[in-house]
Order: C-alpha cells, then structure tokens, then sequence
C-alpha cells in the first residue's frame, strides 16, 4: 500500500476519536492535527500541519512541553496536567498522555493525546477561591446550611443506634467511616459530628470524590505549588483550608486507587505536601468519609484500600436505608410538610391518614431524599387546601421493564425545571390513560385542548 493511503487512513481515524490528537515529526514539525485537538486549543489545523511546534505555539516555553520531551528526548508522559496558552492568548488546561515513537532506540515521532479540562479547571479554582473566602475571619456566617443532630429525625432502633454512635464520635478526634445508601443523610450525619466536636468553630468542608478527575482531585486536596506543573500557581488545598476542622470526603471508593495510598500517609504522618512541592505542612484534620456500597464488596472489588478502610474506619456507621426504618416515615413526612409548606408559603397543616399510607406503602429506593421530593412536589402543586390529602401526591411508578419512573429533585436543578419535569411526566401518564387521545386528556387536565398541544410540543412527547 502506498505511503499517501497510509496517510489517509490514519486521517480517517483520527476523525473518529473525541479526544484530541497531535502528531510530529523528530523535527517538531506538525504531521496531524484531528478536529477535537481544533475545538481544545481553538487554532485551525493548518496553523499546525507543516509549522515547527514553536512557530505554532510560541507561548508554550520548549523546556515545559511534555511534546517537545518526547520528541526531542524520548520521554513518555501518561495524564499530566497542563495550563497553557494557545498562539492568541487563550489559556487552556488539557489532562495529556504524551508518548514517543521510535526506530531503532531513535524517536521518530511524537503522539500527543489530549482531554480538554479547562472548564473543570476553572470550576475547581473558583470553588478554592470560594472556600478560602468563606473562610477568611471577617466572615460571620456561611452561607451552607449546617446541620446539626436536632435535624436527624426518626425514632426506629436501627436509626436511633446510628444517631447514638454518631453523638458518640463526636465526642472524639477518630476518624469516621459512614456507610449507607444514597439518600439516607450521610452528609448531614457527617455535619452533625463536627458541629457537635470540640472542633465546631473550625472549617468543615466537603468533597465529592467522584466529581473530579484524579490529576485535579489531588490538588483540590493537597494545594499546588508553583512550578510544579505547566500553569500550577501555589494554592493551598482542602487539607490546608481545613486544617484544625473537619474534611468530609463523599463517595471515597471513586478516588483513584493510587491517591487513595497518598491519603493514607496523610492519615498516619499527619503532613501534606503540595503538588509539586518539596515542603512538608502539618495539618490537624479529622477525616469524615463515606460510601454508599456496603464496604466489603467495594474493597473485593478492588476500589477501596483494605489498609485504607481501616484507618478510617475509627468509629463505623452505618445509616439504614428508608426501608427498613419503621414507622419513621409518617414523622418525616410531617417534618419535610411542614418545611416546604414554609418555603412555598401554603396553608398546609397535616397530612391525610389515606395521605400517610400511600406514602408508607412505597421502598423508597432513594430513601429520605425521595421522600423529601414527593412532599416538596405535592406540596408545591396544592392550592389552599390546609391538609395533604393522597390526590396531590404523585408516586413514583414503574414501566414494563422495572425501571423506575419519576422525577425527583437532585438538589441542584431549578424550581421551574423541577416543577416542568413533574408536568411533563403528568401529561405523559394522562396521555398514555387516554390512550393519545388529545380532546380527552385535555379535559381530564382541565387544560384547552390547544394549550395541551403546545406542552406537548414544548416536552417533545409523541402522540
């Protein structure tokens, strides 16, 4: 096959792939460019293509472009992040993996891969700034909510004995290893302990493990010093912000296993160090973590250190999921009432005993949070009426397959796109009742016919 179709093939390919790619020659010189490597550095592929990399990219300095180490030295570099700026100025931060193509022990080109981060970058450095704002002393009140044992509702064995460990820990320094669903208040028990601990008046700060990748998860823990990457600025870390408080770590089986080691060195020196940096701090921080998989099979399953678990695992508990919390739900029922009823200023009082069993009736496989959802929807969608009655309660319903259907509030989503979602779901369940039949559903809505047209178009549901 000739070298040109070589050549187009490899073009073809590199179509194909999301992440972006950027091949050179032992000169430097660009061979390929894909479209997404485009849409990153936002500089078009002839700008690339047949320039020396440093007349393509005059801003990155030679000496810090893990492109340059590998064509030019050999150097392979796997998911290094990178800040830098493009030929207009425009700073952009990519995770690379960067590796060198040889003949006979010589390089003969370089490949560079490379996943856009520059919106999580950003999102990470404002969080940072954000956090060392609110804690700066001339700040009175947070703006989060703290939760404190008083907001823990329920009277069932299992819960109660929860409740019971947690006051109990809270009268320690250990750390604290929390096991229960999703939904069940794992945070709000983690809030609990530190504001009732001698440590209350210090930071308590929280981090979703899951919510980052590993290269920015580790400086979002553990600071950054300048130098230490292409674009790093020193930036003390969460342990640093937290230091003398409490450090919740949410979801802890989703941190890398790699950085799951270096926690534990935190745990058993009490001293971080930034990344990049050379200097070790001390902290005084009391770690909080918490999954929401029964941890024996998380640590089978390779994704939580056994070593790791048992240093956080000081004082264990476990919160019982909604189901197995019996005759909690008519309590928290009222309580979730009588919050909402508050928010969306309605005369609501109490809720109906046919109300009370409906909802008693339910597993509720998102626990307390899905409970929380049905009453703020019901309570939402009531008029004047001072009581709760079954009719306003919209449950969850399931479709032929088993999978749950239903709208629930995630805790982030607007008012007016959680109340859309609910109208949406509604007119789709008359809908499919009235077996498409437009006329009929808009008199079982009380709706124009015409008014009903125009949310079905709006929701895009067929008809």
């Amino acid at each position: 096959m000739e070298e040109r179709y070589y050549k187009r093939i490899i073009e073809e390919l590199l179509k194909l792939i999301d992440a972006g790619v950027h091949i050179v020659d032992n000169r430097g010189v660009g061979l390929f460019y894909n479209g997404a490597m485009t849409k990153i550095e936002e500089i078009a592929a002839d700008e690339v293509v047949g320039k020396d990399f440093s007349e393509a990219f005059p801003e990155i300095n030679l000496k810090d472009s893990t492109i340059y180490q590998a064509w030019r030295k050999g150097v392979s570099t796997l998911n290094k992040t990178q800040t830098y700026k493009n030929r207009y100025g425009k700073e952009v931060t990519t995770v690379n993996s960067t590796v060198p193509v040889t003949e006979d022990g010589m390089p003969i080109a370089a490949i560079e891969v490379a996943k856009d981060i520059t919106n999580i970058k950003t999102m990470t450095d404002t969080i940072l700034t954000l956090r060392e704002k609110e804690l700066e002393p001339h700040k009175v009140e947070p703006k989060i909510k703290k939760y404190t044992f008083e907001d823990l509702t329920g009277h069932s064995t299992q819960f109660e004995a929860a409740v019971t460990r947690g006051k109990t820990a809270a009268k320690t320094d250990a750390s604290v290893f929390i096991y229960g669903e999703t939904g069940t208040g794992k945070e709000l028990m983690a809030q609990s302990i530190h504001y009732d601990s001698s440590r209350k008046n210090k930071p308590f700060l929280a981090q979703n493990c899951a919510a980052l990748p590993e290269t920015l998860l580790e400086g979002i823990l553990f600071g950054t010093t300048k130098g230490g990457f292409t674009g790093a600025i020193d930036r003390p870390g969460l342990f640093e912000q937290a230091n003398g408080g409490t450090l919740l770590l949410d979801e802890i089986n989703s941190m890398p296993y790699e950085l799951q080691s270096k926690l534990l060195r935190v745990l058993q020196e009490d001293y971080i160090r930034r990344v990049g940096g050379s200097k070790d701090i001390p902290i005084d921080v009391r770690i909080i973590a918490t999954v929401n998989e029964r941890p024996e099979k998380l640590i089978e399953e390779g994704k939580l250190r056994k070593d790791l678990y048992y240093r956080l695992n000081v004082v264990g508990i476990h919160i019982p999921p909604l189901r197995e919390r019996e005759g909690d739900i008519p309590i928290l029922a009222d309580v979730l009432l009588k919050k909402h009823a508050t928010r969306f200023n309605k005369p609501l009082t109490k809720i109906s005993e046919d109300a009370v069993k409906l909802l008693s009736d339910y597993d509720y496989p998102g626990n307390v949070r899905e409970l929380e959802n049905i009453i703020m929807q019901a309570v939402a969608m009531a008029d004047d009426e001072t009581e709760l009655s079954s009719d306003l309660i919209l449950m969850p319903s399931y479709g032929g397959n088993g999978e749950k259907k239903g709208v629930f509030w995630d805790g982030h989503t607007s008012l007016y796109e959680f109340l859309s979602g609910i109208e949406k779901e509604l007119i789709e369940d008359v809908m499919r009742e009235q077996k498409n039949n437009v006329s009929k559903a808009a008199e079982v809505l009380s709706l124009k016919r015409q008014t009903l047209q125009h949310k079905l178009k709006k929701y895009e549901i067929s008809h």
